[in-house]
């Protein structure tokens, strides 16, 4: 059973605009950080930690609009006022409430969780023995990113209309240095995405890389949790034998194995 420690009543209208950050100024200085959801405990669904207990702290406000985000509750500006402003000792109680106190590993995402200060909650649950992973495109370098057990970077391809920064890419690796277990993910829909990933991965071939077949997640569907398996495995089948068939054996081919046991509902 995933326990929510709060959750979104409605959707608000109002135009969308990915340089609305979600940011809040610190009180009485403490970092504050604008959260979405919290939840789980529950798997983490994809990449190098699929499978993995996990508890979820998905902050608001990103600095990319992909035109397929699976997450447009935590991007959008309309979604704001149903974002909170949480400090560093109100997320943890929500974390080791959900966890029972027993140390897993904390997913921080979003939206793009780079843009929070999310520094000293790190601090804490390390203390604690809790682990922290974070997900993010590569576009804000954080020194705290030295501090998290794992760092997942990925760079967003063509489909999804936006465009790669390679020197703040290279300002993320730079900040995290050797301290985390850093990999490369990459969503993949369509052969100019293959293409963007093969240059990613010949770029960095120091890093994993895990690809990921898209999933097509627009507006209207953002609230429900219907989901195309047969398409979903359709990509996932066409995106394994297309590197089979080039030779391309670096990558590991994984699925988002959340959305096949649960579709695209939220909060699992």
């Amino acid at each position: 059973m995933v326990l929510r420690a709060f959750s979104r009543n409605k959707r608000r209208a109002g135009q969308r605009n990915a340089q609305d950050l979600g940011g809040v100024s610190p009180v009485n200085g403490e970092a504050v950080i604008r959260v979405s959801e919290i939840f789980g405990p529950t798997i983490q669904g994809e990449g190098v930690l699929i499978g993995e207990p996990t508890v979820f702290v998905r902050s608001g406000g990103c600095d990319y609009r992909c035109v397929w985000c699976d997450t447009l509750h935590a991007v959008d500006p309309a979604y704001r006022e149903e974002w909170r402003p949480l400090g560093t000792d109100e997320i943890w109680r929500y974390v080791e409430a959900l966890s029972g106190g027993q140390p897993l590993t904390v997913s921080l995402s979003g939206g793009n969780p780079a843009i929070q200060p999310f520094g000293p909650l790190i601090g804490r649950g390390r203390a604690a023995g809790y682990r922290f992973a974070l997900e993010t495109q590569g576009s804000v370098a954080k020194p705290w990113f030295a501090d998290l057990s794992t760092l997942i970077l990925s760079p967003k391809p063509p489909s999804s209309q936006m465009e790669t920064d390679w020197a703040a890419f290279d300002a993320c690796l730079a900040a995290a240095g050797s301290a985390p277990r850093t990999v490369l993910k990459i969503v993949v829909f369509d052969e100019a995405d293959y293409a963007y990933a093969k240059d990613a991965g010949a770029r960095y071939p120091h890093l994993s890389l895990f690809l990921q077949p898209g999933n097509p997640v627009g507006p209207a569907q953002t609230e429900s949790s219907e989901v195309d398996l047969e398409a979903n495995l359709g990509r996932m089948r066409w995106l394994v034998e297309r590197t089979l068939e080039d030779g391309w054996f670096a990558p590991r081919i994984l699925p988002q194995l959340h959305v096949l046991l649960w579709g695209n509902r939220k909060g699992v």
